[in-house]
């Protein structure tokens, strides 16, 4: 038998690679665009928040994202995806409105987060926590939750049960954040606060940037892009903790 006998190589192409990858995304990105769709119908018919109506379907279909067919499509749309649409939310931003906000906003921002930082490290340090846990934890509430989490836990000394407690506390901040996307917007209403002080409020509080988005364009779109604004300042301080 001559080399050129041999069978050849059986050599995937990325083309063909792709194509697959996209074949199995396809039934659960198909089932949340039906799902975006569906939320702004119902918003347009009965003059509610879109992101809630959203919210509450995706709380309905949830069971869909345990489904083999459907798992990675969700999971690449509640992930890759929504990253991407918050990145181009911040793109949004133009360096008139940060400068807009004035310097007693940023100051005000800055105050929050190492009031915050201070507190955690204090009821830590009551409740027996390590420093690291302390860190950690004061971290995730003050600047962006769960990616605060775990970028902080990624310079920090290892620990007995580390990760499990870096889980326990990007699981409360990811609850905690969804609570407030949903209740804020109506405690704003109720205040009768104005768009940019609701957009501050929002924004200043709220864990995860993904909900702090959720909420503010539940009040309005002013309010959705100052909340915008003051959460990723907020982002921004990340690197001075973790270089800290």
């Amino acid at each position: 038998m001559s080399l050129s006998d041999k069978p050849a190589a059986s050599v995937t192409s990325p083309a063909a690679l792709l194509f697959r990858q996209a074949r199995g995304l396809w039934p659960g990105t198909a089932l949340s665009a039906v799902i975006a769709v569906a939320a702004t119908a119902l918003a347009s018919l009965h003059s509610g928040p879109q992101l809630l109506y959203a919210l509450l379907l995706g709380v309905a279909f949830h069971y869909l994202s345990q489904e083999p067919i459907t798992k990675p499509g969700i999971e690449f749309c509640g992930r890759s995806l929504l990253r991407l649409g918050v990145a181009l939310l911040g793109a949004r931003i133009t360096a008139d409105q940060i400068l807009g906000l004035g310097w007693q906003t940023a100051l005000t921002v800055v105050a929050a987060v190492v009031t915050t930082m201070l507190c955690g490290l204090a009821v830590g340090a009551r409740l027996g926590m390590t420093r690291a846990q302390r860190v950690l934890s004061g971290g995730a509430v003050a600047i962006c939750g769960a990616s605060a989490a775990l970028a902080i836990s990624s310079v920090l000394p290892r620990e007995k049960n580390g990760e499990r407690f870096t889980l326990m506390v990007v699981v409360t901040v990811t609850v905690m954040s969804t609570l407030a996307m949903v209740l804020y917007p109506f405690i704003s209403r109720a205040l009768n606060l104005p768009p940019e002080l609701a957009g501050f409020f929002i924004g200043a509080t709220i864990h995860d940037v993904a909900q702090v988005v959720g909420a503010g364009y539940m009040i309005s779109n002013q309010a959705g892009d100052v909340a915008t604004i003051v959460k990723l300042f907020r982002v921004s301080m990340l690197a001075v903790v973790v270089m800290v």
